[in-house]
């Protein structure tokens, strides 16, 4: 069979373990060339192709069903449940999408971008099936960094606490997260893996049994005495499930069929919560990939044969991640109260390079958001500069310690939010649309964004330097502006300052962050067709420079705000507000993000369905200022 002809899990069922070692060799051959060609995740799918085929094999998936933990280790599962032919599409606007996405199939049972949650979900499901009398398999995927996150912590607590409720949880256990993992728990399981402490012993007694005499017979027993030993090696890690409440089996190799076939089956005969330990290589069959786990996490396409991306066509800006941590690292070296935190995202958040430079002001304390906000009020109740480096879609699972440890007891925590806006190909659960709404509500919160990768720069030092309480800085994913950077020297930003920028007497432009360009573009098109406008940096969303927004908005025929954002709460309901309240009668306008979710697709593409780039602007403000001429010139 190949693996084109595969569609649906349950003809795995049957097949030999050389047939469906072919479809393994298949599924890393389509893995990789996909992932070459559009960019992807390409070393957490590389290692469970065994692990899926082998659970599969002994599961009836038109009623169980399986959870994977975070989703980018599930491409196999996609190819293997009808996705084969439409898999070149990957994670490009209206294909595949790069985590499981329940309306895309019926075999992604729970979508999930954020890790730590398939535990509870399967579990939820396993109750579910329990109160309606039904009897289905319930198994959930997790990774050992994902196991870092207290959500799987708390799951595996509840179900512990269920003897009679059967769930499967199944530890791929590759030491891996993105970046290496840390904390006590993956150094234990690191310990416990395939070669136990006791491997010299059992290969020692091997070695000498084998120069006594009438050796041969002793093969069975001496086999057994391995196996025992090596049980006894790793007993430890199975006890803390064990006395957790769960079954523990492990650890298998996850990458040999036969093995986990067989062990997946005595899970499944066991009652209640079961823990199968199964061992694996990130970048598993890539060779390239297991040597460089962390780089080869995900990659943008690259040449299959020698794994360099491609090159670009033309020098490009640096990152808006670079800038930051190479300005953060800069005044870091001059202050040591400064400390960089990260919850597992040390190369996206740029973080690593403190992490090299620093590594006494660096923290990572892995996927553990709420534990990092936390962690830091209470560094800065002790005087410490605590800035708190974490993707805007992350920072919404420490919401409640925002409000409850760092906004009530007005500490000077610093939040650094990469990511905030358009995304691209990783979909609505990465997409950075509601930071600015979800803090501009709390009290004591500052808000700013800069317009480009030198204000960016500024904005650090104010956000380092402000003592008066939280404050936080958004700023987009990928590349600058190229506007020209200072190594050092920096002027902080006065708090609640805004920049004129252009001027004009028709309509007022408030752009907030990665949207001032944009406004800056539309006012000049604007002129063009003989509407002038003012264009302003707002720079914070929070507090809102009211003393330059407001004389101007009331010598306006309309206002228009623009932001990379949910626009309900976001940057223009507050100048909608703050108008209102000052009882400036002028029309206002809005644009950003509407109430919807924003898919995978790339981020012109998707700035474009949302009607947020430049000519877009300028024809929506057109239409509003002169709608006769707009409508007369699109006649002629």
């Amino acid at each position: 069979m190949h693996l084109s002809e595969l569609t649906h899990p349950n003809q795995l069922h049957g097949l030999s373990i050389h047939q469906l070692k072919q479809i393994a060799r298949q599924i890393r051959e389509k893995h990789l060339e996909t992932v070459a060609t559009s960019g992807g995740h390409l070393g957490p799918g590389l290692g469970v192709v065994e692990l899926t085929i082998g659970l599969y094999q002994t599961l009836d998936l038109d009623r169980d069903k399986v959870l994977w933990d975070v989703g980018h280790q599930a491409y196999p599962h996609k190819l293997i449940t009808g996705r084969y032919n439409e898999f070149h599409t990957l994670r490009q606007k209206n294909g595949v999408a790069g985590y499981l996405k329940r309306s895309e199939n019926q075999f992604d049972h729970f979508g999930a971008g954020h890790a730590s949650t398939s535990i509870s979900a399967a579990l939820g499901m396993a109750l579910a099936r329990d109160m309606q009398g039904d009897n289905y398999k319930v198994a959930a995927v997790i990774g050992d960094g994902a196991l870092t996150g207290g959500m799987a912590l708390e799951a595996i607590n509840h179900a512990g606490h269920l003897p009679k409720t059967n769930l499967l949880v199944v530890l791929n256990d590759n030491e891996m997260s993105i970046s290496p993992n840390v904390g006590a728990i993956s150094r234990y399981l690191n310990k416990m893996r395939l070669s136990p402490p006791m491997q010299f012993l059992t290969d020692n007694l091997e070695e000498q049994f084998k120069h006594l005499p009438f050796s041969g017979s002793f093969k069975p027993e001496l086999s057994r005495l391995k196996e025992g030993m090596k049980r006894l090696a790793v007993s430890k890690v199975g006890a803390v499930f064990e006395e957790l409440g769960f079954t523990y089996m492990g650890p298998i190799d996850g990458h040999n069929l036969e093995e986990l076939i067989t062990t997946f089956e005595l899970a499944h005969q066991h009652g209640g919560p079961v823990l199968v330990h199964v061992a694996t290589t990130k970048g598993k069959g890539y060779a390239i990939a297991e040597q460089d786990q962390v780089g080869y996490h995900a990659q943008t396409p690259f040449n299959l044969a020698t794994g360099k991306p491609h090159p670009a066509s033309k020098p490009k800006p640096p990152s808006y991640s670079k800038v930051f941590a190479h300005t953060l690292t800069t005044l870091a070296q001059n202050n040591p109260r400064i400390v960089g935190i990260t919850a597992a995202m040390a190369t996206g958040t740029g973080l690593d390079k403190l992490q090299q430079k620093l590594p006494k002001q660096y923290v990572d304390v892995g996927i553990a958001e709420q534990h990092a906000v936390t962690l830091a009020a209470g560094m800065a109740c002790e005087g410490m500069r605590p800035v708190v480096a974490i993707y805007s879609t992350f920072l919404q699972r420490a919401y409640d310690q925002i409000i409850h440890d760092v906004c009530i007891q007005n500490l000077p925590v610093f939040f650094c939010l990469d990511r905030s806006g358009v995304v691209g190909a990783d979909g609505p659960t990465h997409q950075g649309m509601y930071d600015i709404a979800y803090l501009r509500c709390i009290p004591n919160m500052v808000l700013m964004a800069p317009k480009d990768e030198a204000e960016l720069q500024r904005m650090i030092v104010t956000g380092v330097e402000y003592t008066d309480g939280p404050i936080a800085m958004r700023y987009p994913r990928g590349n600058g502006f190229g506007v020209p950077l200072m190594e050092e020297g920096w002027e902080s930003l006065p708090i609640g300052k805004a920049e004129i920028l252009r001027t004009g007497d028709d309509v007022l432009l408030l752009g907030y962050g990665s949207m001032v360009y944009p406004a800056m573009q539309a006012a000049e098109i604007l002129g063009e067709h003989g509407i002038e406008a003012t264009v302003i940096n707002a720079r914070f969303a929070k507090p809102l420079d009211t003393e330059l927004i407001v004389p101007i908005a009331r010598q306006m025929k309309h206002v228009v705000t623009l932001e990379e954002g949910c626009i309900m709460g976001g940057f223009g309901s507050a100048v909608a507000e703050s108008l209102l309240d000052h009882e400036v009668m002028v029309p206002v306008t809005r644009l950003g993000v509407p109430d919807m979710l924003v898919d995978h697709a790339t981020p012109d593409e998707s700035l474009t369905d949302l009607g947020l780039t430049s000519p877009q602007i300028a024809d929506r403000i057109l239409k509003l200022m002169a709608p006769s001429a707009v409508l007369s010139e699109t006649a002629s």
